[in-house]
Protein backbone atom coordinates (compact mmCIF):
# COMPACT_ATOMS: atom_id res chain seq x y z
CA UNK A 1 0.00 0.00 0.00
CA UNK A 2 1.38 3.40 -0.99
CA UNK A 3 0.24 6.74 0.52
CA UNK A 4 -1.15 9.26 -1.98
CA UNK A 5 1.46 11.74 -3.12
CA UNK A 6 4.34 9.90 -1.47
CA UNK A 7 7.90 10.89 -2.28
CA UNK A 8 10.41 8.50 -3.82
CA UNK A 9 13.76 9.20 -2.19
CA UNK A 10 15.22 10.02 1.18
CA UNK A 11 15.71 13.71 1.98
CA UNK A 12 19.24 14.94 2.42
CA UNK A 13 18.62 18.50 3.62
CA UNK A 14 20.24 19.11 7.00
CA UNK A 15 17.14 20.79 8.42
CA UNK A 16 14.97 17.79 7.52
CA UNK A 17 12.41 17.44 4.77
CA UNK A 18 9.40 18.01 7.04
CA UNK A 19 10.81 21.22 8.45
CA UNK A 20 11.75 22.51 5.00
CA UNK A 21 8.32 21.71 3.55
CA UNK A 22 6.47 23.31 6.47
CA UNK A 23 8.57 26.44 6.15
CA UNK A 24 7.78 26.66 2.43
CA UNK A 25 4.07 26.06 3.10
CA UNK A 26 3.94 28.67 5.87
CA UNK A 27 5.76 31.50 4.12
CA UNK A 28 3.83 34.42 2.61
CA UNK A 29 4.96 36.93 -0.02
CA UNK A 30 7.31 39.40 1.64
CA UNK A 31 8.48 37.00 4.34
CA UNK A 32 12.20 36.57 4.90
CA UNK A 33 13.75 33.15 5.52
CA UNK A 34 16.77 32.19 7.63
CA UNK A 35 17.48 35.63 9.10
CA UNK A 36 19.85 36.24 12.00
CA UNK A 37 18.12 38.21 14.78
CA UNK A 38 19.96 39.08 17.99
CA UNK A 39 22.51 36.40 17.22
CA UNK A 40 19.94 33.65 16.53
CA UNK A 41 18.96 32.20 13.17
CA UNK A 42 15.17 32.57 12.74
CA UNK A 43 13.16 30.44 10.31
CA UNK A 44 10.79 33.17 9.08
CA UNK A 45 10.61 36.92 9.68
CA UNK A 46 7.22 38.43 8.87
CA UNK A 47 7.46 42.15 9.54
CA UNK A 48 7.79 42.48 13.33
CA UNK A 49 6.90 38.81 13.90
CA UNK A 50 9.50 36.07 14.25
CA UNK A 51 8.31 32.56 13.37
CA UNK A 52 10.05 29.38 14.50
CA UNK A 53 8.98 25.98 13.16
CA UNK A 54 9.90 23.10 15.46
CA UNK A 55 8.98 19.52 14.64
CA UNK A 56 10.19 18.08 17.98
CA UNK A 57 12.45 18.70 21.00
CA UNK A 58 11.20 22.02 22.40
CA UNK A 59 13.91 21.90 25.07
CA UNK A 60 16.50 22.77 22.41
CA UNK A 61 14.64 26.05 21.77
CA UNK A 62 14.23 27.25 25.34
CA UNK A 63 17.22 29.58 25.55
CA UNK A 64 16.60 30.97 22.08
CA UNK A 65 12.92 31.72 22.69
CA UNK A 66 13.55 33.31 26.09
CA UNK A 67 16.10 35.64 24.49
CA UNK A 68 13.95 36.59 21.50
CA UNK A 69 10.64 37.26 23.29
CA UNK A 70 12.36 39.82 25.43
CA UNK A 71 12.49 42.16 22.41
CA UNK A 72 10.27 40.63 19.71
CA UNK A 73 6.94 38.96 19.03
CA UNK A 74 7.56 35.27 18.48
CA UNK A 75 5.29 32.52 17.14
CA UNK A 76 6.19 28.87 17.59
CA UNK A 77 4.73 26.53 14.96
CA UNK A 78 4.41 22.84 15.80
CA UNK A 79 3.08 20.06 13.51
CA UNK A 80 1.02 17.16 14.86
CA UNK A 81 0.36 14.23 12.47
CA UNK A 82 -3.34 13.35 12.22
CA UNK A 83 -2.34 10.67 9.73
CA UNK A 84 1.03 9.02 9.26
CA UNK A 85 2.32 6.64 6.59
CA UNK A 86 5.44 4.65 7.44
CA UNK A 87 7.83 3.53 4.70
CA UNK A 88 10.52 0.90 5.29
CA UNK A 89 13.77 1.40 3.42
CA UNK A 90 16.52 -1.16 2.80
CA UNK A 91 19.87 -0.37 4.41
CA UNK A 92 21.44 0.35 1.02
CA UNK A 93 18.33 1.48 -0.87
CA UNK A 94 16.55 4.74 -1.55
CA UNK A 95 13.00 3.73 -2.45
CA UNK A 96 10.75 2.34 0.32
CA UNK A 97 10.24 -1.42 0.21
CA UNK A 98 6.81 -1.28 1.81
CA UNK A 99 4.31 1.17 3.27
CA UNK A 100 1.77 0.95 6.05
CA UNK A 101 -0.57 3.43 7.67
CA UNK A 102 0.18 4.02 11.34
CA UNK A 103 -2.78 3.27 13.64
CA UNK A 104 -1.77 6.23 15.80
CA UNK A 105 -3.53 9.54 15.20
CA UNK A 106 -2.13 12.65 16.77
CA UNK A 107 -4.32 15.24 18.45
CA UNK A 108 -3.99 18.74 19.86
CA UNK A 109 -3.16 17.49 23.37
CA UNK A 110 0.10 16.04 22.00
CA UNK A 111 1.55 19.56 22.25
CA UNK A 112 1.98 18.97 25.98
CA UNK A 113 4.59 16.26 25.42
CA UNK A 114 6.86 19.08 24.25
CA UNK A 115 5.46 22.12 26.05
CA UNK A 116 6.62 20.75 29.42
CA UNK A 117 10.00 22.27 28.51
CA UNK A 118 8.78 25.86 29.00
CA UNK A 119 5.06 26.29 29.87
CA UNK A 120 5.89 29.53 31.70
CA UNK A 121 6.83 31.22 28.41
CA UNK A 122 3.17 31.07 27.36
CA UNK A 123 2.47 33.75 29.99
CA UNK A 124 4.47 36.26 27.92
CA UNK A 125 2.12 38.29 25.67
CA UNK A 126 4.85 38.40 23.00
CA UNK A 127 4.73 34.62 22.61
CA UNK A 128 2.14 32.53 20.75
CA UNK A 129 1.85 28.96 19.50
CA UNK A 130 0.25 27.62 16.35
CA UNK A 131 -0.41 23.91 15.87
CA UNK A 132 -0.58 22.53 12.34
CA UNK A 133 -2.49 19.27 11.92
CA UNK A 134 -0.80 17.40 9.11
CA UNK A 135 -0.60 14.21 7.09
CA UNK A 136 2.95 12.97 6.90
CA UNK A 137 5.11 10.07 5.85
CA UNK A 138 7.97 8.73 7.91
CA UNK A 139 10.82 6.77 6.36
CA UNK A 140 12.54 4.14 8.49
CA UNK A 141 15.71 2.17 7.84
CA UNK A 142 16.94 -0.87 9.72
CA UNK A 143 19.68 0.30 12.03
CA UNK A 144 23.14 -1.18 11.55
CA UNK A 145 24.53 0.34 14.76
CA UNK A 146 25.43 -2.23 17.38
CA UNK A 147 23.83 -0.24 20.20
CA UNK A 148 20.54 0.09 18.33
CA UNK A 149 18.07 -2.54 17.27
CA UNK A 150 15.18 -2.49 14.86
CA UNK A 151 14.29 0.47 12.67
CA UNK A 152 15.32 4.11 13.00
CA UNK A 153 13.65 7.15 11.45
CA UNK A 154 15.71 8.69 8.64
CA UNK A 155 13.27 11.28 7.31
CA UNK A 156 9.81 12.76 7.73
CA UNK A 157 7.88 14.22 4.80
CA UNK A 158 4.87 16.51 4.59
CA UNK A 159 1.90 15.21 2.59
CA UNK A 160 -0.71 17.82 3.49
CA UNK A 161 -1.77 20.38 6.10
CA UNK A 162 -5.35 19.60 7.13
CA UNK A 163 -5.97 22.17 9.87
CA UNK A 164 -4.44 24.65 12.27
CA UNK A 165 -5.23 26.34 15.57
CA UNK A 166 -3.57 29.28 17.33
CA UNK A 167 -3.01 29.86 21.03
CA UNK A 168 -2.45 33.54 21.77
CA UNK A 169 -2.71 33.36 25.58
CA UNK A 170 -2.67 30.76 28.36
CA UNK A 171 -6.46 30.82 28.56
CA UNK A 172 -6.82 29.76 24.92
CA UNK A 173 -5.56 26.37 26.10
CA UNK A 174 -8.62 26.03 28.34
CA UNK A 175 -10.64 25.44 25.18
CA UNK A 176 -9.05 21.98 25.14
CA UNK A 177 -10.93 21.09 28.33
CA UNK A 178 -14.28 19.40 27.71
CA UNK A 179 -17.44 21.30 28.66
CA UNK A 180 -18.34 18.38 30.93
CA UNK A 181 -15.24 18.86 33.09
CA UNK A 182 -16.27 19.66 36.64
CA UNK A 183 -14.11 21.62 39.05
CA UNK A 184 -12.14 20.79 41.01
CA UNK A 185 -10.52 18.02 38.98
CA UNK A 186 -7.43 15.83 39.10
CA UNK A 187 -5.11 14.75 36.32
CA UNK A 188 -6.90 11.38 36.33
CA UNK A 189 -10.22 13.16 35.80
CA UNK A 190 -8.57 14.95 32.89
CA UNK A 191 -7.30 11.67 31.45
CA UNK A 192 -10.76 10.10 31.68
CA UNK A 193 -12.61 13.09 30.19
CA UNK A 194 -10.23 13.47 27.24
CA UNK A 195 -9.38 9.76 26.83
CA UNK A 196 -5.70 10.43 27.35
CA UNK A 197 -3.02 8.38 29.03
CA UNK A 198 -2.48 9.44 32.63
CA UNK A 199 1.09 10.37 31.71
CA UNK A 200 -0.08 12.86 29.06
CA UNK A 201 -2.85 14.19 31.34
CA UNK A 202 -0.22 14.88 34.03
CA UNK A 203 1.90 16.77 31.51
CA UNK A 204 -1.16 18.73 30.41
CA UNK A 205 -2.01 19.68 34.00
CA UNK A 206 1.62 20.63 34.67
CA UNK A 207 1.69 22.90 31.61
CA UNK A 208 -1.69 24.52 32.30
CA UNK A 209 -0.58 25.22 35.85
CA UNK A 210 2.80 26.55 34.73
CA UNK A 211 1.22 28.98 32.29
CA UNK A 212 -1.33 30.13 34.87
CA UNK A 213 -4.46 28.73 33.23
CA UNK A 214 -5.31 26.45 36.18
CA UNK A 215 -4.36 26.54 39.84
CA UNK A 216 -4.13 24.09 42.72
CA UNK A 217 -6.84 24.32 45.38
CA UNK A 218 -6.16 21.21 47.42
CA UNK A 219 -5.77 17.46 47.21
CA UNK A 220 -7.93 14.40 46.75
CA UNK A 221 -5.91 11.66 48.39
CA UNK A 222 -2.45 12.03 46.87
CA UNK A 223 -3.72 13.79 43.73
CA UNK A 224 -3.67 17.57 43.29
CA UNK A 225 -7.03 19.26 42.74
CA UNK A 226 -7.22 21.95 40.04
CA UNK A 227 -9.63 24.69 39.05
CA UNK A 228 -9.43 26.99 36.05
CA UNK A 229 -8.00 30.41 36.81
CA UNK A 230 -10.77 32.10 34.78
CA UNK A 231 -14.06 30.95 33.30
CA UNK A 232 -13.78 29.42 29.81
Amino acid sequence: MVPPGHAKGIGTMQEGSLHASLKAWYMLPGDLSEVTVDGYLVDIVRGELLIEIQTRNFSALKRKLKALIGRHRVRLVFPIPKEKWIGYVAADGQAPLAWRRSPKRGDLEDIFYELVSFPQLVRNPSFSIEILLIREEELRRRSCHRSRKGWSTVDRRLLDVVGHISFQSPFDFLNLLPDTMRSPFTSRDLATALRLSHNLAQKMAYCLRGMGAIEVVGKRGKSLLYVTSVSK
